[in-house]
């Protein structure tokens, strides 16, 4: 079973910054596809960024702009750097790795992220 440790969550006024950061110990570099997904209370659980191969970043349209997704081999993590947030960014965030070759997925516990004032 591969752990994911998430950190950075946490409250933050509108307009604020936070960087999220999820742990691999077991490392990331056999894992195509890392990411970030967050789910609002009743609402399903949404992509919000991931990158695919190393090389292909992909954002959804709501986070385009203020967001930014980055990996480090050499530490195992995952980040996720969010400027500008706005209430509707409230949700819990959960680090994902994946493989499509043999399939694999593996998901984090999750980070409060609160945006009010």
């Amino acid at each position: 079973q591969v752990q994911l440790v998430e950190s950075g969550g946490g409250l933050v006024q509108p307009g604020g910054s936070l960087r999220l950061s999820c742990a691999a110990p077991g490392g990331i570099s056999t894992y195509n596809i890392v990411g970030w997904h967050r789910q609002a209370p009743g609402q399903q659980r949404e992509l919000v960024a991931q990158i695919i191969t190393g090389v292909t970043t992909t954002y959804a349209g709501s986070v385009q702009g203020r967001f930014t997704i980055s990996r480090d081999y050499a530490k195992n993590t995952v980040a996720l750097q969010m400027n500008s947030l706005k209430p509707e960014d409230t949700a819990v965030y959960f680090c994902n790795i994946a493989r499509t070759a043999p399939p694999r997925s593996y998901w984090g516990q999750g980070t409060q992220v609160t945006v009010s004032s």
